[in-house]
């Protein structure tokens, strides 16, 4: 029993023990961005934290998708940041399996948008766009004097504007991921969706913008199963090599790291920063990673 116990309680504190966690990321078939850039910029996000170990699945726009299988099982952490084909219907049901059972994943900006004909996938990401979505799959979700609101009028779903600075408010500041980031803070020039909607299942607003003169998500949880789930919807990277500059402010690299280390191990331990951004100032970390004097 005591070694089952000290077994235990070395697994709850991996994260901060020096295991890494073995993340698998898939990417690829994005026409409207430049997934294998920004996928670089996550991964150098990520292991330069020390806590994780990143691998790529790359699928070109020639990939064979029924041949693409992978052990989903193996990692602690699924990252999406892919845009094209729909998976077989053995490997949908491999991904189901692995989030339903507790395994932990993570969608990133456009990942909301593609596989719309996979009904666990809309369920999983919570919310999607453009695709053909409308009001058959589900309402606009946003944020009402507090208050969830569940938009069913009809209508398309997806819109991004230019891109630009903005404000995020953080909407649920209890939660591990935004515990201790400010209320309001300055997120640096991206591309910020809005007009979201899908079957909004099981989930909780972590952060939202107000562009359209309501609050709308960027940030939100999904718990499918007893898999944990973090969309992110911030982080363009256009196509090419030099607009990967969202993905520079502080504020998104920290919620994002945050929330993979979440969804991975259920917990929070990476801190917010000294240098995290204020509602005034943005903060940049052109390297990816916190400088020396930052914590």
């Amino acid at each position: 029993m005591k070694k089952l116990i000290l077994f235990a309680v070395a697994l709850a504190l991996s994260f901060t023990a020096g295991s890494k966690t073995r993340v698998l990321l898939i990417t690829g078939q994005d026409g409207s961005h430049w997934d294998e850039g920004s996928s670089q910029v996550l991964t150098k996000i990520l292991e330069n934290t020390g806590e994780f170990d990143v691998e790529t699945d790359f699928l070109g726009w020639d990939a064979d998708i029924d041949h693409f299988s992978p052990k989903f099982k193996d990692y602690g952490l699924i990252i999406i940041n892919y845009g094209g084909k729909t998976w077989t219907e053995e490997t949908r049901k491999a991904f189901e399996n692995y989030v339903s059972g507790g395994g932990g994943v993570v969608f990133i900006h456009s990942s909301i948008i593609p596989m719309e004909d996979w009904p666990a996938y809309n369920e999983m990401t919570g919310l999607g766009a453009w695709n053909g979505r409308d009001e058959k799959w589900g309402p606009y979700l946003y944020i009402e004097d507090g208050k969830y609101v569940y938009d069913y009028t009809p209508g398309w779903a997806g819109h991004h504007g230019l891109q630009h600075h903005e404000i995020i408010s953080t909407q649920a500041p209890e939660h591990p991921i935004m515990a201790g980031v400010p209320a309001r803070w300055h997120h640096f020039k991206d591309e910020i969706y809005t007009k979201l909607r899908g079957p909004a299942k099981n989930i909780e607003v972590l952060a939202t913008v107000n562009e359209t003169g309501r609050d709308e998500p960027v940030m939100w949880t999904v718990s499918y199963g007893k898999g944990r789930i973090f969309v992110d919807v911030l982080g363009h990277c256009g196509n090419d090599p030099d607009m990967t500059y969202s993905m520079t402010c502080t504020g998104y690299q920290v919620t994002l790291i945050r929330g993979c280390e979440w969804a991975a191990t259920g917990s929070v331990t990476y801190p917010v920063p000294s240098d995290f951004p204020t509602e005034k100032h943005y903060s940049l970390r052109r390297d990816f990673k916190a400088p020396e004097t930052a914590e």
